[in-house]
């Protein structure tokens, strides 16, 4: 274990020193975030997933950094040119950007001009020039004449060459324009000459101009997309003469025609070569914090989208609507099996209405139907209208779902798996109602990118998006929790501990034995490891299990303290649970020894008062407003009420109905300054809003929440 990176990270997140080497310990062992920030507070310091996420995030970053470090020295060794000093150096540097300056001389490189020019023998005129005390250079210029070198100029040409790659590999040099990148770098976008009516929704970037600095994330990101496109031109830049001025005064000394020489190579060097290093530089370093930005809101939005209200386990009907090709209807137990599938056509151009909402009357009465729940696409709001006219014998509720991703569920493999004798809109019907049932055990069914809710997934770093976007619904899994004897292979496939292979296995163990009495007898599924169990067993639950700490958070290692706490107090475990007056007359201090501290006793503690209690909100019922379905039927100054569909670091959307969200900006999201949209709203929250403008033409909607009640 490296006490340099230790003693960096516990700087860098402002924690001590013996909580991070304890946290890398654990990951050394292989545990995982959730069972490290749930099941050892003790050992961390009551360190939470954050924290624990960025420790491990930091440390990665510090093994890249002395990957390269170990690659660089090597190049320089065997170019035998590594002396004691440059070794140091190499060694102490703190960034890769540090080191690939300190290496930036000794990296092979193609033939340059300065390569052919020290071919030539030119070296050392160079060196002459730079030291800038001859008098006459074009008389010691001559003496560098041969065949190779036929004149005075191509001798002064070739040194200049050399110099001008001197300093682009100059240390000092390097760090003085990039801090002047950092503090003055503007980015210019231009339109690609022709292409402006082809490229017209970049038509804002087409003269565009701020500060780097100041640009961002979701600007930057929409500009770099316009690029790749072919639309746009980019370019980051600080001002040249100033850039130029920083670099002669550091290298030209004198007002001679030695030093005008030098100056010329000054110039040539940043506009050939330093310039566009450092735009490279800047315009990956950019991006980068771009792509933070960007995966950072995804993530955001991903975990609330995760965490929304479940219905529960209820008997629902679940409707994928349609118009031509009518209205796909599925019924599913409480469970999420499916009992019956058919398709009617209330609309257009069938208008079959009457017959559609028998069928419907006639299901729900069948299947006991506890909630229906409509997709939100094409036809969704007059399928809800025609739902609603039905008198059900029994208290019925009307759900609208969103949509996003169901249809790519339904043409994947794992659909095919799961429905193999039926089609696309018979699955994407079912992804709508267990949707409403639990949102997280069929979301992570689906790529989290085609859910919706990201703001440019598809242009930023997709490996850190993944393993970011992993790790979210990993959190979220392990959070909730999950039933050990209904959870398909999906769900169990993101507990702590698990994957696919023992995800796989606990769900065969299931067909062949039936449903698990109890978490010990995880230990006799196939593969299932003493580690693998230790960092599982606390996040599956198991209703009506003998124990019935089996059903809650409690880790079975932690069950001889519960046991302990009731043999004091001369009852059963499940009389703890059940009885508060009991569990108010445990003394926490007498239970505390060296690995067992109040943290996990207080967790303990709250988990008997509500075991296996879900973490989520209850489920809402929605109503958008009467008599708007299209986007005609909006106009400035009326207020609606809508959903939440996405929030981005520039507004959240808003849908009021009309198939198409509207922004509310970041500025009109509330009666003050806000800097983060999600401090004022979340995924699926219910809001007013009211209507500033309506663009047909473009069919954007601009939205408010100021001043709305």
């Amino acid at each position: 274990m490296n006490e340099n990176h230790i003693l960096k990270i516990a700087s860098n997140l402002s924690v001590k020193d013996w909580q991070v080497r304890n946290t890398i310990q654990l990951f050394d062992e292989g545990a995982t975030i959730p069972f490290v920030s749930r099941y050892r507070k003790e050992v961390t310091g009551s360190l939470d997933e954050m924290q624990i996420a960025a420790i491990q995030e930091q440390l990665a970053k510090l093994k890249e950094i002395d990957a390269r470090r170990e690659t660089i020295l090597k190049s320089i060794e065997e170019q035998d040119k590594l002396t004691d000093e440059l070794k140091e150096r190499i060694e102490k540097a703190q960034t890769l950007t540090e080191l690939e300056d300190i290496y930036l001389p000794y990296k092979p490189k193609k033939k340059t001009r300065a390569t052919k020019a020290k071919e030539k023998g030119l070296e050392p005129l160079a060196k002459i020039i730079m030291k800038q005390e001859e008098l006459n250079i074009e008389g010691r210029a001559e003496e560098f004449i041969n065949d190779e070198v036929p004149t005075v100029d191509e001798a002064l040409q070739g040194a200049r060459d050399i110099i001008a790659e001197w300093i682009n590999e100059n240390e000092r040099a390097r760090n003085s324009i990039r801090r002047l990148y950092q503090h003055e770098a503007l980015i210019e976008s231009r339109s690609v000459k022709g292409k402006e009516l082809e490229g017209i929704k970049y038509k804002d970037y087409f003269e565009w101009q701020e500060p780097l600095k100041k640009c961002p994330s979701h600007r930057l990101l929409a500009m770099r997309r316009g690029e790749n496109e072919g639309f746009l031109k980019l370019s980051i830049s600080p001002d040249e003469d100033k850039a130029i001025e920083i670099l002669e005064n550091q290298f030209v000394k004198g007002v001679y025609d030695v030093s005008k020489q030098v100056r010329e190579a000054v110039k040539d060097s940043y506009k050939r070569l330093l310039a566009s290093s450092m735009e490279t530089e800047f315009k990956n370093s950019s991006k980068e914090k771009a792509d933070e930005g960007a995966i950072t809101v995804f993530a955001d939005n991903l975990r609330q989208l995760l965490l929304a209200p479940p219905l529960g386990q209820k008997n629902v009907l679940a409707i994928d609507p349609g118009y031509r090709t009518g209205c796909k209807v599925v019924c599913l137990d409480a469970q999420g099996n499916l009992l019956h599938n058919e398709t009617i056509y209330p609309h257009q151009p069938q208008n079959e209405r009457g017959m559609a909402m028998k069928k419907i009357d006639s299901m729900v009465e069948t299947f006991k139907i506890d909630a229906i729940a409509i997709g939100n696409g094409t036809a969704s709001r007059e399928t809800e209208a025609l739902v609603k006219k039905i008198r059900f014998s029994t208290d019925v509720r009307v759900f609208v779902v969103s949509e996003d991703g169901a249809s790519v569920y339904s043409a994947s493999p794992v659909a095919r798996e799961e429905f193999p004798e039926y089609d696309v809109t018979v699955r994407g019907a079912v992804s709508i109602g267990r949707r409403l049932m639990d949102p997280l055990a069929e979301l992570v069914k689906i790529d989290p990118k085609s859910i919706g809710v990201g703001q440019y997934q598809h242009d930023v770093d997709q490996g850190k998006l993944k393993d970011k976007l992993d790790q979210v619904v990993e959190s979220s899994v392990n959070m909730v929790g999950v039933n050990l004897n209904t959870s398909s292979k999906h769900l169990l496939n993101y507990i702590s501990g698990l994957g696919p292979q023992l995800a796989k296995n606990i769900v065969e163990y299931r067909k062949e034995n039936g449903a698990f009495k109890s978490r010990k007898e995880l230990q006799k599924v196939k593969r299932m490891g003493d580690k693998a169990f230790q960092q599982s067993a606390g996040f599956l639950r198991i209703d009506n299990a003998e124990n019935p700490l089996d059903n809650s958070a409690v880790h079975p290692e932690s069950y001889h303290i519960v046991e302990k706490m009731a043999s004091d107090l001369n009852c059963q475990v499940i009389d703890l649970i059940k009885n508060e007056s009991l569990r108010k007359q445990i003394n926490l201090e007498s239970y505390v020894t060296k690995d067992v501290g109040l943290p996990t006793l207080n967790d303990i503690m709250k988990e008997l008062a509500k075991p296996g209690r879900d973490p989520r909100q209850g489920i809402k019922v929605f109503e958008f407003a009467e008599g708007i379905h299209k986007i005609e039927d909006l106009h400035e100054g009326m207020v609606l009420p809508g959903i939440v569909t996405n929030i981005t670091n520039f507004g959240a959307f808003v849908d009021v109905g009309v198939k198409q969200d509207g922004l509310v900006h970041i500025s009109n999201l509330a009666n003050k300054f806000v800097s983060d949209p999600n401090e004022i709203v979340k995924l699926h929250q219910h809001v007013k809003v009211k209507v500033t403008e309506v663009d047909l033409a473009r069919k954007r909607i601009q939205l408010s929440m100021k001043n709305v009640e």
